[in-house]
């Protein structure tokens, strides 16, 4: 039988092994194949390719985890979260203006992001906790032991602040979701079942943002045997030049 006594303030703790595994392993893939230099200019467009689609529609996870029955008291968890897709939903167009910012385009999805996808649509509404649980991987993954070595690649020299708006947003200087998402979780007195949850979900989400990110740093790694052959298409592209001033407009940018 689950219980709630005593769990508050219990997810940070639990999900903190899993962060700390989470930056380890981030910060050896980025020491293993980021030049010293920082990023190349095809490392930059294949992690902002990834970044459009693995953001593109993420407001629909953290609504339908806020629908949740198990948050009918837990108000608070509730609003953090629909604001928090609020906050995240036009994210997608940055990256995609970051891009048109060097003259290039949003590529093909990452089989990587695929998956991605069709695990979590295929759980969220029955167990919301487990998206969350990834939520706080990747909204903390590249903070501690991983931070020096994230620096280190964000120091390529064809880095602007006209093409670099989504990596400002998700360094959380001005927004720091990876704390505000565990600060909420910790208020809101889970069950055993829920940090359990959690705890799965950020496994889930340490293996396959991984997958992710070596996708983008390597074009040689296995993920790229498969390739899907999608493409933005016409009425995605006209939406992103329509809305890019929007975009922009409706982040905190520093």
């Amino acid at each position: 039988m689950s219980s709630e006594t005593g769990n508050a303030g219990l997810a940070s703790k639990r999900l903190a092994a899993s962060i700390d595994k989470s930056r380890g392993l981030f910060r050896e893939l980025l020491v293993r194949l980021v030049p010293a230099s920082g990023a190349s200019l095809d490392q930059y467009n294949r992690y902002l390719t990834m970044q459009f689609h693995l953001t593109r529609e993420v407001q629909t996870y953290f609504i339908a985890a806020a629908g949740h029955r198990d948050l009918a008291r837990r108000r608070q968890l509730r609003r953090f979260l629909t604001e928090f897709a609020n906050e995240e939903e036009l994210h997608y167009l940055v990256a995609a203006n970051d891009l048109s910012a060097l003259g290039m385009e949003v590529g093909p999805t990452p089989i990587d992001v695929v998956l991605w996808h069709s695990y979590f649509k295929s759980i969220v509404a029955q167990r919301p906790f487990i998206r969350l649980g990834a939520a706080c991987i990747l909204e903390n993954i590249s903070g501690g032991e991983a931070r020096s070595e994230t620096n280190r690649a964000l120091k390529a020299p064809f880095l602007t602040r006209a093409n670099s708006k989504f990596l400002v947003l998700h360094q959380h200087e001005t927004l720091p979701h990876g704390d505000q998402i565990l600060d909420a979780l910790d208020r809101a007195n889970l069950t055993d079942e829920h940090l359990a949850d959690l705890e799965f979900g950020a496994s889930v989400g340490t293996v396959i943002y991984l997958r992710m990110a070596e996708w983008a740093l390597d074009p040689s790694t296995l993920s790229a045997l498969a390739d899907t052959q999608d493409t933005v298409d016409a009425e995605e592209r006209n939406r992103i030049s329509r809305t890019a001033v929007a975009a922009d407009q409706s982040v905190s940018i520093a």
